[in-house]
């Protein structure tokens, strides 16, 4: 109230008592004035209130009061009452309702998220009594679940029985010093004793048609807990806001991502949902696997130095082995003919000869030296014509190896350039595996290429999605080119940002 409060231009009013401290939440817009959202806040209260006013001080003072249950006056049939009226209305009777509040469609607030998953409340007595009447009660100004089923289960306590009101033309005996205690107020509770019956109700209207008679009263009497001021200043509310306030749209918002992945740079989405976002309908996303996508084939390469170095192995044989020839046979020679041969063989000029057999044992080995010229000589051999028989033979290969060593020879290779050639290119191969997360919390998914209904998966608090960041993370196992669309279908209303 103090919020509304102080939004007067001119500050007329001031707020003085307030005997409730309930937590409703309330939204207003397009309002003519602040007297229908002021007189608007107690109507979910459950219980009596009255506003009372102190005009003797400025600014005047406003109270929101607890109306007292206890009885303050009588009216009685022989003692005050003049005449009196009573009009029953069973058709107004409601024990069934279903509130709604703000939104379209799918879209619209109900009670069932703070109700145990029920969208109606009910009384079962009056049910029993009256029979089942159903009614579908809308307020598009209500856009807080709590204070939607607060104001429908106060107008449930007011409409289960039939209204009943009551006129009476009675004698105000309170301008008489001995009557004083028995003064009627406005919205007090009043008994009323017409004959063997007995009402009570509140006075919420008085009317006293000639002040020269000021004790000739006609009351209007009432079993609602509301007042007329407040029933007239919810109608003109609702004439005048239900038309042009602001219910927000149904939203698809369509993320796309394309691009190349691998295990350790995977595709990541980012995206919010906003705090004045009323409801998350759905969200889906859409995943496509292809191969790895390149756009060139050459790239520029840095230069090298490679130091001289020796490699060195040995090769061993698979083994030894025999070998053997297909079958002897003969080779027949040439002919004879005669060789002649001459010389000193390898003996050089003034060489010694050894004495091998001593004669006598007076004598050792010894040397004689001879000039060479004593051992010229001349061999002389004939060959007749003749042949050779080779039979049949093998020949041993024994077990073993063959050393080698290769040098290498230094080589600086300078810092060069590949010509690029430009193009669309892809890997020959496509991942063998997905894994992907929804807020960092891995989901199902076995495939490749599929749609995942995320709506489950999104982090939430109390069932509801929290209104903050969220992201989709998917996880190659290999290299893989990851399209991705995320689509998410949402309720907003544009309570936040500007018009340009």
């Amino acid at each position: 109230m103090q919020a509304l409060l102080d939004r007067q231009e001119t500050k007329h009013w001031r707020l003085g008592d307030v005997d409730f401290t309930r937590y409703f939440h309330y939204a207003f817009e397009n309002e003519n004035g602040l007297l229908a959202p002021i007189l608007s806040i107690p109507e979910p209260f459950n219980e009596p209130f009255e506003f009372t006013f102190d005009t003797t001080s400025y600014p005047w003072t406003l109270n929101l009061k607890r109306a007292p249950d206890d009885v303050k006056a009588e009216i009685r049939w022989g003692k005050d009452m003049i005449s009196f009226e009573e009009v029953s209305d069973p058709s107004s009777i409601v024990n069934y309702i279903i509130p709604k509040g703000s939104g379209e469609g799918v879209n619209r607030l109900t009670i069932a998220d703070v109700n145990g998953g029920m969208r109606y409340l009910k009384d079962d007595e009056s049910i029993a009594k009256w029979g089942k009447i159903s009614y579908i009660w809308i307020d598009r100004r209500f856009e807080d679940a709590e204070s939607l089923k607060a104001s429908a289960q106060a107008l449930l306590d007011k409409w289960k029985e039939p209204t009943i009101s009551f006129t009476a033309n009675a004698a105000d005996l309170s301008v008489l010093p001995e009557y004083a205690h028995e003064r009627r107020v406005l919205n007090g509770v009043t008994r009323i004793i017409v004959e063997n019956k007995t009402y009570y109700g509140r006075i919420i209207e008085e009317n006293i048609p000639d002040l020269s008679e000021e004790y000739n009263v006609d009351y209007k009497i009432a079993n609602r807990l509301d007042d007329i001021t407040t029933i007239q200043a919810d109608i003109e509310r609702k004439q005048q806001i239900n038309d042009a306030y602001s219910q927000g749209a149904t939203n698809i918002n369509v993320i796309p991502y394309n691009e190349n992945c691998d295990p350790n740079f995977p595709a990541i989405i980012e995206f919010p949902f906003p705090a004045d976002m009323v409801y998350v309908n759905e969200s889906k996303l859409r995943i496509r696997t292809s191969p790895f996508r390149t756009h060139v084939r050459a790239t520029r390469a840095g230069g090298q130095y490679l130091r001289e170095s020796i490699v060195e192995a040995k090769t061993t044989a698979a083994g030894g082995g025999v070998t053997t020839s297909a079958g002897g046979g003969q080779t027949t020679s040439a002919g004879g003919g005669v060789n002649t041969s001459s010389g000193v063989g390898d003996f050089q000029p003034g060489a010694f000869v050894l004495t091998e057999d001593p004669e006598g044992p007076n004598y050792d080995y010894h040397f004689h030296r001879l000039n060479t010229i004593h051992l010229q000589h001349r061999h002389t051999l004939t060959l007749q014509p003749h042949t050779h028989t080779v039979s049949n033979h093998t020949h041993q290969v024994p077990n073993h190896t063959h050393d080698f060593s290769v040098t290498i020879p230094a080589l600086n290779i300078p810092a060069h350039t590949h010509p690029m050639e430009y193009g669309i290119y892809e890997y020959d191969k496509l991942p063998t595996k997905l894994v992907v997360k929804i807020d960092g919390v891995e989901v199902p998914f076995n495939m490749l290429d599929g749609e995942i209904d995320l709506t489950k998966y999104l982090r939430k608090e109390g069932g509801k999605v929290t209104r903050d960041w969220h992201t989709v993370e998917v996880i190659p196992n290999d290299l893989a080119r990851i399209d991705l669309v995320l689509i998410n279908r949402f309720f907003c209303q544009s309570h936040v940002g500007q018009q340009l």
